[in-house]
């Protein structure tokens, strides 16, 4: 897989990975099991996948902002190393 944009692919390909269950009042639950603690409800299916795509969202900017080591998802690497150049140097 060829990646263009880092962040929609590494979102994208997290978001294949999303388990959903219907729980007994009919609600459903979603889950990235690689993401650990990204874990949303929606009373409808469509609901949920959304819940789940929102909290990921949150989950990886607080990760990146806080340098958590984040899960290499589809052979995206989030975790390496910034490297700075000046701005004389462009």
């Amino acid at each position: 897989m060829a990646v263009k944009f880092i962040l929609s692919d590494y979102v994208e390909q997290a978001l294949r990975q999303a388990t959903y269950d219907k729980l007994e009042d009919n609600s459903f639950v979603g889950r990235i099991p690689s993401c650990h603690g990204v874990i949303a409800f929606g009373e409808t299916l469509r609901e949920c996948e959304y819940e789940v795509q929102s909290v990921f969202e949150d989950w990886l900017f607080l990760g990146l902002k806080l340098g958590h080591h984040l899960p290499i998802i589809s052979g995206i690497d989030l975790n390496q190393e910034l490297k700075r150049e000046s701005i004389s140097t462009m």
